[in-house]
């Protein structure tokens, strides 16, 4: 049977320096692109979770040599290109990993099977697939969620690519990158104007900068990359802005002071938007847009709860496709602390705000869905209330494997309840 940790409130206000891991959205496209250029680099402050093992153990499959030094770096070498792996890529719940070498696994000689567990197995990746046979590239996933198979012939030649991205930008992100490696320059556009945290194209677009990729807007929803290939570098990675929304939220919470090692005003992830929400707690605002703060949803959500009046958050279609049904495993939790507390309309959530919520008379096991996120956000219901306890805490190790320990070193008592 699963572990069960119980979260006491710690009666006080956390104060703190903490070190958070680094940013996964930053990593796993500096490990890609450090693998696609010929020669070495060196990544630092990077993270290591099942998300970033994933894509370092492929890229070991598909020729490339990737070092740990320590506990927060990676240097990788790259032969200038990928070699087709002879087995399938199992890559977990990755998504980033998945869509990221589904695309470039165009530039093998030969079959990739990309599969991963029974989550990833229900995320789609139909659009992307579309994508990349209008360039050329033989791909085909029969449910259009992974496994996926694609047919490498070496590269890929170039043109005009049309993408639907509003389940997610890590569709247009992936083309991105891979068309610094075509023969020829690659135009990406959108069908539409809907773009899943259009932050996070901002995001591929330095990382492809830093190692040597040219690329630039030809338009609000358009891109043109040049053939240019990559080079290695150098890169620190900055601290993970979603993780950071935990710690920002738990100052709120208690009163408190932590410190994350970087102003809110100086991540360049999307998530980082979120502080200026966090910081207005209690007085949340009424309406909130999660479309390009994705991550943050939850923890924005947790706040909520707790918020002087209520707070309706919309823009969440995406969250019904990430590791397990946001919104409504949000919903459901919510309810079960109190009846009414939250409410799906559509792809939104109502949620009414209580800041005398009571806490439960009994102790209440709140259900993570195996979702990091919905571990890591639940978690600080017990900063406030009593009997409160998390199911397979574990599942943090995705993206925060530390979590839980820094929870504890900023004095909140945390209890194994069951194992």
């Amino acid at each position: 049977m699963s572990q069960v940790l119980g979260v006491r409130p710690p009666g006080r206000a956390l104060i703190g320096q903490v070190k958070l891991p680094g940013s996964k959205s930053i990593t796993n496209r500096a490990l890609l692109l450090a693998g696609l250029a010929r020669g070495s680099s060196r990544l630092t402050g990077a993270l290591k979770s099942d998300d970033t093992r994933y894509m370092a153990q492929a890229l070991r499959a598909m020729g490339v040599t990737v070092d740990e030094p320590d506990a927060t770096t990676f240097e990788v070498t790259g032969r200038g290109g990928l070699l087709a792996p002879t087995g399938p890529l199992f890559l977990g719940n990755a998504g980033t990993a998945t869509r990221f070498l589904t695309a470039a696994a165009a530039l093998t000689e030969g079959e990739v099977v990309i599969d991963g567990d029974s989550h990833m197995r229900r995320r789609p990746i139909g659009p992307l697939l579309q994508a990349l046979d209008a360039l050329g590239v033989k791909a085909e996933a029969p449910t259009g969620c992974p496994p996926v198979r694609i047919l490498g012939r070496g590269g890929l030649e170039g043109g005009r690519v049309e993408v639907d991205a509003g389940l997610s930008s890590q569709y247009v992100s992936a083309l991105l990158m891979l068309a610094a490696c075509a023969r020829e320059p690659v135009e990406v556009a959108l069908t539409g104007a809907d773009i899943g945290a259009r932050g996070y194209v901002e995001l591929t677009l330095a990382a492809m900068e830093r190692f040597g990729a040219t690329a630039e807007a030809t338009g609000p929803g358009a891109w043109r990359v040049q053939p240019t290939g990559y080079r290695p570098c150098d890169l620190a990675i900055e601290p993970d802005a979603s993780a950071a929304t935990y710690m920002w939220a738990a100052e709120r919470l208690t009163g408190g002071r932590i410190d994350v090692g970087l102003p809110s005003q100086d991540f360049t992830q999307p998530d980082a938007s979120a502080y200026a929400l966090i910081a207005a707690f209690p007085h949340m605002p009424a309406m909130i847009d999660g479309s390009q703060m994705q991550d943050a949803v939850p923890t924005l959500v947790v706040l909520a709860a707790f918020n002087a009046t209520p707070v309706r958050f919309t823009g969440l279609a995406n969250l019904r496709v990430k590791e397990c049904d946001r919104l409504s495993a949000l919903s459901i939790e919510l309810q079960s602390l109190r009846a009414g507390l939250a409410r799906e309309e559509g792809d939104a959530l109502v949620v009414l705000g209580a800041p005398d919520l009571p806490p439960p008379t009994g102790l209440i096991r709140l259900r993570t869905y195996k979702d990091h996120r919905m571990a890591m956000s639940l978690a600080l219901f017990g900063l406030r209330l009593e009997n409160v306890a998390i199911e397979d805490p574990g599942c943090v190790a995705k993206t925060f494997p530390g979590y839980w320990d820094t929870l504890a070193s900023l004095g909140v008592e945390l209890d194994i309840l069951q194992a």
